[in-house]
């Protein structure tokens, strides 16, 4: 291949914007790479399904998170960095292939070798997030960033692999090391990420989408839960309408009421730490949607005269319970980044993201 083309096809990953002033929108690329990640959260939750208990729950969440933390970490890289070369691309394709290695890793105990195969899947996604920070890295503007997420992201990868060869509990310890390395990581590197923002209209653009996918699956448990209903009563009727209608009330919570995928600036300390509630505040309420979707469905589908036993209806209010207070939590602080003015910062610390 002369050297001309293969340039075209391998470009140097740059900052975004890139001197335009264009509005940047999800791909369908983008949306179809959201759908691959929530279809593995789907396969998750099957298990919780069919055992509404702590344990149950508690295998959820930790599942949940590594799903969902992956999908975070690709997010933000792109919504902070413009790469769509051929290596982008294949990085793009490795990552969904490893999406559904995880979710098919996802159906056993946690001391199980699917689930070992699980962390080592976990750990695979990571490594190819550490290339493309490698790549951006070339970058004289974010290299003390790049280096960063670089170096805790592949600390704690090289954990999540060493603990595929273990049995628990030491494989336990070792992925609460490597989870509190990973989570710690954006934390550490906070200072020298503030002039290079993520974007500040397309990363919350990307997490409103993953969240009315989510929402979808909601309304697809309490389809099942309908389904199962061989004769409609008057309170099985209702109790589904009643899903539906709290699944509504999400949507207009989040975009309207609480402003989740408003825009996101930042342009000092206080800002960034919003940034970061903000954020890990979608964790939650991600877990809340995808438990409480699975006791819906549970209500929906009791016969005239049953109950919940007394656990799953713990677990249901508290899931409930988790959505709203996260919900509250986004708002919060939603409500505050937007009682800062841009105009009221200095220009040299105000770059062109908002309509970018």
């Amino acid at each position: 291949m002369p050297i001309p083309a293969l340039r075209q096809l391998i470009q140097p990953t740059r900052l975004w914007p890139a001197g335009t002033h264009a509005p940047r929108r999800a791909t369908w690329s983008e949306l179809f790479f959201d759908l691959i990640f929530v279809a593995a959260v789907s396969e998750v939750g099957k298990p919780l399904s069919a055992g509404y208990t702590p344990e149950g729950v508690l295998r959820y969440c930790f599942l949940f998170v590594l799903i969902w933390w992956a999908w975070s970490g690709h997010t933000l890289f792109t919504t902070r960095f413009h790469s769509d070369d051929l290596v982008q691309k294949l990085f793009t394709l490795v990552q969904s292939f490893i999406a559904a290695v995880m979710a098919a890793n996802a159906r056993d105990a946690l001391d199980s070798r699917s689930s070992a195969g699980f962390g080592a899947a976990y750990a695979a996604m990571r490594l190819v997030l550490v290339f493309q920070y490698l790549r951006a890295r070339r970058l004289p503007e974010t290299r003390a960033l790049t280096t960063r997420f670089a170096l805790g992201f592949g600390i704690a990868a090289l954990i999540w692999i060493a603990s595929a060869f273990t049995e628990a509990p030491l494989r336990y310890w070792l992925w609460t090391l490597a989870l509190a390395i990973d989570f710690a990581t954006p934390w550490l590197a906070e200072r020298h990420g503030m002039h290079v923002p993520p974007h500040a209209e397309h990363f919350p653009e990307r997490y409103g989408l993953f969240t009315i996918i989510l929402l979808g699956e909601f309304i697809a448990e309490v389809m099942r839960g309908i389904g199962s209903q061989e004769y409609w009563s008057v309170p099985a009727a209702s109790t589904a309408f009643g899903g539906m209608a709290f699944a509504f009330f999400l949507r207009w919570l989040y975009f309207d009421g609480a402003g989740g995928a408003s825009e996101r600036h930042v342009h000092s300390p206080e800002e960034a730490r919003r940034f970061h509630v903000w954020n890990y505040s979608h964790l939650p309420l991600f877990l809340g949607v995808g438990v409480a979707g699975v006791g819906m469905k549970h209500l929906i589908a009791l016969q005239e005269g049953q109950h919940l036993h007394q656990m799953e209806a713990v677990i249901f209010t508290a899931s409930l319970a988790v959505t709203i207070s996260s919900l509250a939590v986004i708002g919060f602080v939603s409500k505050r980044a937007s009682q800062v003015p841009a105009a009221s910062l200095p220009a040299r610390q105000v770059p062109h993201y908002a309509g970018q």
